[in-house]
Order: structure tokens, then C-alpha cells, then sequence
């Protein structure tokens, strides 16, 4: 199983699977594992919160565990709920009334864990991604604090499950709501902004090796440029490698309105925003060419 015992390792392993990662962000990864504590990434939707977790997994060599959070998300999806059924079945088939001795249906062998409980109690070293944390509501957070904090799942008629293996813990938010103080104290943070126009320009390169450069080039200049407009939802790096790739198919090393008009769909998913850049795609290739990166 592999380490990176440093700034640089983080870096050249990461680019080694086409993701590209800056010094601060490489160095709050480094800190992260020596320290053993979770790091909570926060940044706009598809800026590449989630990645880094699949990613670090990768490279480590270790299982990547992921809960993803929505609204009404609780302990028995989360952490461990008990086989209702097998332990039914467990105190039927017990004859008491010829003097039988109903065995303890709390044990290991009824218990059903679920993520979290999984990267606590796991034999081997894992990844646990806590993904949109913040699309779960408020009281989900009190479930993850005893993890975050000790790296251990308390089970009233069990015990203490402590980790054999601190799992490596990224928790991703979109900002939908903001997180309770208690979850960020137990965190490192780092907010993952928007790519420059240079680093977006390699992060297409990366990932879309068949594009002509200057294609790439020309893409994330105008990306800069829409992300500087008002819409409902603002492109992030995945609607940007989506438009390239769909760019690629046509083959053209240029992109007009025309072409714009026809691959709106890669970029915006409501109505508003296709209109919008619609209606802008003139003045956006304009204040593109005078991009400065």
C-alpha cells in the first residue's frame, strides 16, 4: 500500500491520474494525513471536491468507502441497524419452555453495518468520502462527530467500536446550508475555487489528450469569461471537460456562435441560463481573446 510523504509526491501522484492539484490544496491533503484528520472541502458543484477522494484512493491503493447525504439520511443508513428478521428467527427457534437459553440476539452476528461503521471496524485501510454533506439535514451532523473526532462507533448494546485503521476521511459540501461549528472544529478545510485559465487549460489537456491545444486554449478563456456572468448555475469543471469532448466530436479547432448554440446543453441544465449564454455568446468570445492568464 502506497504513502506520500510529501508535498510533492501528493502532486505528481494525483497528476499521474489526470488530476491536477495545486500547492495549497496539496499541502492541506499532506497535513490532513499526517495529522489523522478529516479534511472538509468546501466549493461550488463540479470543481472537483469529490474526485480528490476517488483519486487519493486510487493512488493509496485503498478502498474507497462513500456515503453520499440527502435530506432524511439517519444513524440506520449511516452507521449499523440490527437484522430485526434473523433475530426473530434466532429467539423462535430458542425452545424456552423446555428450558432453553435465549441467546444474545446483540451480537456481531445480527448486527448490519453501514458505511461508517464499515470504515471504522474495517480490516483493511480505506478512503471514507462523506459526499454533499450539507444536502443532509442538521442533527445527521451529531451522527458523524464521535467518528470525526475519535475515529470510533459507540453501539449501546455492543460497546465501543474503535478503528483498527484511521480511515483517511474527506467530506465534501456544496454550501446548500452551512455546517455547525462542533463538525468544522473536527475538520481541516480548504475551499476548492474555480481553476485559473493556465490550470483549467492543463486539467482539459489532462483529461481530454486527444484535444488540440489550442482548442483547450481557447476553451478555458471562455470558461473564465462566463464564470465572471450572473447565472442560475454557474459551469464548474465537469460541464467544462463535458463541452470539450463534445467540442472534440465536431472537429473544429474553432468555436463560433453557431457552435456555441449548438452545445449550450454541455454547459447550463436550466432554461434561463441557456437563453442567457445564448444571448451573450457574441460578447463572450469577444472578452475571451483579451483573457489575460
Amino acid at each position: 500500500m502506497k504513502r506520500l510523504n510529501s508535498v510533492e509526491e501528493i502532486k505528481k501522484a494525483l497528476k499521474q491520474e489526470n488530476y491536477i492539484c495545486d500547492d495549497p490544496l496539496a499541502f492541506t491533503l499532506y497535513l490532513s494525513m499526517q495529522m489523522e484528520k478529516p479534511l472538509l472541502l468546501e466549493g461550488e458543484p463540479g470543481v472537483g471536491k469529490t474526485e480528490i477522494a476517488k483519486v487519493l484512493a486510487s493512488v493509496l491503493g485503498r478502498k474507497l468507502i462513500r456515503l453520499q447525504c440527502y435530506e432524511g439520511l439517519d444513524a440506520t443508513s449511516t452507521i449499523y441497524e440490527w437484522n430485526y428478521a434473523k433475530q426473530l428467527l434466532k429467539i423462535k427457534a430458542t425452545d424456552t419452555t423446555a428450558g432453553g437459553h435465549v441467546e444474545n440476539v446483540f451480537s456481531d452476528e445480527f448486527l448490519i453495518p453501514r458505511p461508517l461503521l464499515q470504515a471504522v471496524r474495517g480490516e483493511e485501510k480505506v478512503v471514507l468520502l462523506i459526499d454533499e454533506v450539507d444536502r443532509a439535514d442538521e442533527e445527521f451532523e451529531a451522527f458523524l462527530l464521535e467518528i470525526l473526532s475519535d475515529f470510533q462507533v459507540t453501539i449501546p448494546e455492543m460497546g465501543t467500536v474503535k478503528a483498527k485503521h484511521k480511515p483517511i476521511v474527506i467530506i465534501t459540501s456544496n454550501r446548500v446550508r452551512e455546517l455547525h461549528d462542533a463538525l468544522k472544529r473536527r475538520c481541516l478545510y480548504y475551499f476548492i475555487d474555480y481553476p485559473s485559465i493556465e490550470r483549467e487549460r492543463e486539467i482539459i489537456l489532462a483529461k481530454i489528450p486527444t484535444i488540440e491545444a489550442k482548442l483547450a486554449k481557447k476553451i478555458s478563456r471562455i470558461m473564465a469569461t462566463l464564470r465572471e456572468q450572473e447565472f442560475y448555475k454557474r459551469p464548474g469543471v465537469a460541464e467544462t471537460l463535458d463541452w470539450s469532448q463534445a467540442l472534440t466530436f465536431l472537429e473544429t479547432e474553432e468555436i463560433d456562435e453557431a457552435t456555441m448554440d449548438m452545445t449550450s446543453g454541455c454547459l447550463f441544465k436550466f432554461k434561463e441560463d441557456v437563453k442567457k449564454f445564448k444571448d451573450l455568446s457574441t460578447t463572450v468570445l469577444i472578452h475571451a481573446e483579451t483573457k489575460i492568464e
